[in-house]
């Protein structure tokens, strides 16, 4: 049988399981499995999960009910006997919503239980100068034209998880410090659940932390045990997976590599410290170094892929400022990635955000730097590889985590009413 090891949080409280418990636990087995492994025959599914055949036969029954699964097709895997019907993933009722707010957009993403993408929405807004109240009344409204569609498909929200990008309380929702937005000890929980209602539960959640979720999970890098994710964004954060496990700490904050004494100590960082790792690879420190302050490249009201859009236009047509900048970039973030490759060892370096937009102008003298820093042989067994989910990763790492409570306790999801008659 499978091991069932929860990548997000801290494990579950170990208690007596009764006969309730043990079935709940086995819908989630089978249902994560038929996500995991494509669809399956009873008879495969029951091999595979060390589930005996009958047991396998209700558990599909059941998740049929509550259209978790349906049929697929004929099984023609070649056993000997009648062949049976394929059994895969459904889910299309039921869906889960990731948003980010960052310093100049907020982003929403609704996936349903397949993975596959319901709404999705990112607007200009410049958290910092607009403040708590008129985000939070920004994050509600995308989040009801999200839900409206979802609603219109036929899929119900199963929960929100909220991305931000610095240190959460998630116990509580409360923002405790955000400094590249200017937040502290903001109860965002408690404000959007005011705007959005009670009807769906919410979480608050580190962005770097999502977006590592996010890889691990759907990624190019997917499963990979041992990764390292590095948001690229005006601040710089790190999401660390060990051995298949989010690695959170002992207060739930690590992963704040952006605040590493490896910066210019002549620069302030937003958070009031001189010297940290974001003031020279972060996306100001390239604005700053790549264009003049009246430049349109620093308009928060512009989209930020258009505005990166711009830099990798002019580092095409061979801009030496733009390319310089660059350059500096890949020395700097191969300078604190070496730290991070000598303390964790991973498989993967995932280089998410703006990072994955521009790596292929600085992925160069990254390498070189890397080379030159990492203690190991071969950047210690390490591949830097650059995220395909781009500004994506944190809001669909935050749907990912809605919808585990369904892959949890699939009795969440109520069994379907019979159709009526004539319908």
């Amino acid at each position: 049988m499978f091991e069932e090891r929860p990548l997000y949080g801290g494990g579950r409280r170990h208690a007596p399981a009764d006969q309730a418990t043990v079935r709940r636990s086995n819908l989630g087995l089978v249902l994560r499995h038929l996500r995991d492994a494509g669809p399956r025959s009873r008879a495969r599914i029951a091999q595979e999960t060390g589930l005996n055949k009958a047991t396998v036969s209700s558990l599909v029954a059941e998740l049929a009910d509550r259209r978790l699964i349906t049929a697929g097709d004929v099984d023609r895997g070649g056993s000997v006997g009648r062949p049976g019907l394929l059994v895969e993933l459904d889910g299309r009722g039921v869906c889960g919503v990731g948003v980010e707010l960052n310093v100049d957009y907020v982003a929403v993403l609704v996936l349903d239980l397949r993975g596959e993408v319901v709404a999705e929405q990112r607007v200009p807004h410049d958290v910092a100068a607009l403040g708590p109240e008129r985000t939070l009344d920004e994050v509600a409204r995308v989040v009801g034209e999200a839900l409206a569609v979802a609603a219109a498909r036929g899929a119900v929200p199963v929960g929100i998880t909220v991305a931000v990008p610095g240190l959460v309380r998630s116990v509580d929702g409360v923002v405790t410090y955000a400094p590249n937005i200017g937040w502290h000890d903001v109860p965002l929980l408690d404000g959007l659940r005011a705007r959005v209602g009670p009807g769906c539960p919410i979480r608050v959640e580190n962005d770097a932390n999502l977006s590592a979720i996010a890889e691990w999970a759907m990624g190019p890098e997917a499963r990979t045990p041992d990764l390292v994710y590095l948001t690229g964004e005006v601040g710089v954060g790190g999401g660390l997976i060990v051995e298949g496990r989010l690695l959170r700490g002992a207060g739930g904050l690590s992963g704040e590599v952006g605040h590493a004494p490896l910066g210019d100590p002549a620069l302030v960082c937003g958070c009031g410290r001189r010297g940290c790792w974001e003031t020279v690879v972060g996306l100001t420190a390239l604005l700053r170094a790549a264009a003049d302050p009246d430049d349109p490249v620093h308009d928060h009201g512009r989209d930020l892929e258009d505005r990166l859009a711009e830099l990798a236009a002019r580092a095409d047509a061979g801009d030496r400022r733009t390319l310089d900048a660059l350059h500096r970039l890949g020395t700097a973030l191969g300078n604190g990635a070496a730290v991070l490759i000598n303390l964790f060892n991973p498989q993967v370096v995932l280089l998410g955000g703006y990072f994955a937009v521009l790596g292929r102008y600085f992925m160069a003298p990254m390498l070189a730097e890397l080379r030159e820093r990492v203690f190991g042989p071969d950047l210690a067994g390490a591949r830097v590889v650059l995220s395909t989910l781009g500004f994506t990763a944190a809001v669909r790492g935050g749907a990912h985590v809605a919808l585990e409570a369904v892959f949890d306790d699939p009795t969440l999801v109520p069994v379907a009413e019979p159709a009526s008659a004539g319908t």
